[in-house]
């Protein structure tokens, strides 16, 4: 059975079975519906966009030209033509205007848009994730003038759709967004915005939205309003705004990050203080899903060049694939992969749960449950994609080092998902809060942990595995919340212990209707995955180790090997 050597043009969607069950099992009507459209998508991703991608990030970064030849200020960033047009067709097929149609795509299958174009690239996929996430805001809370002016220039389909930002960076920090300094006056039917926004990606897309603070309102989050910032004002002359420099950045090089000086800026109010905080923390939570998916795409273009190189490298009298040091690499990747998948999908597929029914009021379960398993995504993805993004280049060996591989750009494309949308210890944060009694966070994450563990039926061992650490998982809980201290100390643990617990009993899940249709690969990837992340730390040790992952290492490369070959 041939493997390429490299996985330039292969349609990423075709050759993802694990994927296609995922969909299927959460919803198969939808990706039914989808599959074609999807299927062209993963096509596009893995040839033009990633012959695209490889050449913007060595030869055709974008270049600020801030003033014309008669010296007007002009805000200009130059990109290559492969970057114009993969940029025009990204919404040209749909990624954010097929949740906005008379029969809309349910969010998960745009979601999954973004994992195929993460595979080839993630710069690109940044000003898709954000527009994405102004759509989301624009559709469910702005004044019906403004969601009527701006929602269809982001969303239509014919090649000529603007995309968006989400300025909330300020110099001063980060994910401190209540010390924003950025001020907002209202003058007449609009408002003009003066401050500087430290980072702001996709800094010419047409259209952003930003955090600013009313003349004489209250200090911290509560003070801030929302305000859409077009590019251009009603007349078609330019707005009022400066880009000082781009970002000069250790990866997504393909997509322009700068400084901009707003000077009595042209906006449009989306929604006054207290209301302003909140609204963007909807778009930056659409983003974070968007992250993790992207995440996840990292990690399935490194296992498939690991998985190919190795397949095709002969060493030492054989191919490399076939020594037991190589395949333990290729089995963590896989395992880690298809688990991330697993939690990656659970939280697009709460999106769409939780916006199912109309605006919410106050705390419900379905929000809940979404902001949870979003923050456990965002974090563990994350984390797993720079691992796997360097295990891919020491697999690979010096020419994984070299730009002939893709190699180098994943690994310094991966570094910016543990920043982008708030880096893991926001995340630990957003995981107390809802563990608190207001929201009763860890009562639906136990329960979802303890339904999939009694339907496993004949995974006893493994749904015995998921309930002994779920109730080590409810103890540590209950000592992390004891005390201010605590809290501050062990979150971000306690945080990665609950995104590992519902990764695996999510292979649990998937692994339970495996077996009833007859099948018995996923049961072995969630037995490794609890067996590295949840069994008692003596059965870690060399001395205990089994050797039964690798007499299983055909069965689990089984599905990709068919599709390559």
């Amino acid at each position: 059975m041939s493997i390429p050597e490299h996985t330039r043009d292969l349609n990423f969607l075709e050759i993802d079975h694990d994927l296609h069950r995922a969909l299927e099992g959460l919803q198969k009507t939808e990706f039914a519906r989808w599959r074609g459209t999807l299927s062209e998508f993963g096509e596009w991703a893995g040839g033009p966009l990633d012959e695209e991608a490889a050449y913007t990030d060595r030869h055709g970064r974008p270049q600020l030209v801030p003033y014309d030849g008669e010296g007007r200020l002009v805000n200009h960033i130059q990109y290559n033509p492969l970057w114009e047009r993969a940029e025009s067709e990204i919404y040209a097929r749909g990624i954010v205007g097929l949740n906005y149609t008379e029969a809309p795509a349910s969010y998960l299958i745009t979601f999954a848009m973004g994992y195929l174009t993460s595979q080839s690239d993630v710069s690109l996929l940044c000003p898709a994730t954000m527009t994405g996430a102004v759509a989301h805001v624009l559709n469910r809370f702005a004044p019906k003038d403004v969601r009527n002016a701006y929602l269809p220039q982001l969303t239509r389909m014919d090649g000529k759709a603007l995309s968006a930002g989400t300025w909330a960076t300020e110099r001063h920090g980060g994910s401190d967004i209540g010390a924003t300094t950025t001020v907002a006056h209202a003058n007449g039917d609009h408002w003009e915005l003066t401050g500087l926004k430290w980072f702001t990606s996709n800094v010419d897309g047409g259209i952003a939205v930003a955090t600013a603070r009313p003349e004489n309102a209250r200090q911290g989050t509560k003070g801030l309003g929302l305000y859409l910032v077009p590019s251009l004002l009603p007349s078609g002359e330019p707005n009022p705004m400066r880009i000082r420099r781009l970002k000069d950045k250790l990866g997504t090089c393909g997509v322009a990050t700068g400084e901009v000086d707003l000077t009595e800026t042209y906006a449009v109010e989306i929604a006054p203080p207290p209301e302003g905080f909140k609204l963007m923390m909807e778009a930056l939570e659409f983003s974070r899903i968007q992250n993790a998916m992207g995440a996840v795409g990292l990690q399935r273009r490194a296992f498939l060049e690991s998985l190919c190189f190795a397949a095709n490298r002969q060493a030492f009298g054989d191919v490399i694939m076939s020594y037991p040091m190589v395949q333990h690499e290729l089995i963590q990747m896989r395992v880690e992969l298809e688990a991330d998948l697993a939690l990656a999908l659970q939280a697009a597929h709460a999106f769409d749960q939780a916006w199912a029914t109309p605006l919410y009021e106050g705390p419900v379960a379905e929000r809940t449950w979404l902001r949870l398993v979003t923050a456990l995504a965002k974090y563990q993805t994350a984390e797993t994609a720079n691992r796997s993004c360097r295990a891919a280049i020491e697999l690979i060996g010096g020419n994984g080092y070299t730009y002939d591989f893709v190699t180098p750009r994943l690994l310094r494309d991966a570094q910016v998902l543990s920043v982008w949308e708030g880096p893991a210890n926001v995340q630990a944060l957003e995981v107390l809060r809802l563990l608190a009694d207001r929201y009763g966070g860890f009562g639906l994450f136990s329960a979802k942990i303890a339904a999939i563990a009694d339907a496993a039926g004949d995974l006893s061992e493994l749904a015995d595995a998921l309930r002994i650490a779920l109730a080590e998982c409810g103890e540590a809980a209950k000592f992390v919340g004891s005390s201010p201290d605590e809290s501050a100390r062990h979150a971000r643990r306690l945080m990665a212990f609950m995104a590992q617990l519902l990764a695996a009993a999510l292979l649990v899940e998937q692994a339970t209707a495996e077996l009833a249709a007859g099948g018995d690969r996923k049961a072995l990837v969630a037995r490794a995955y609890i067996e590295r992340h949840l069994a008692p730390r003596p059965r870690r040790g060399i001395v205990e180790a089994s050797n039964w992952i690798y007499e299983s290492f055909d069965q689990l490369m089984a599905p990709d090997r068919e599709a390559l070959a």
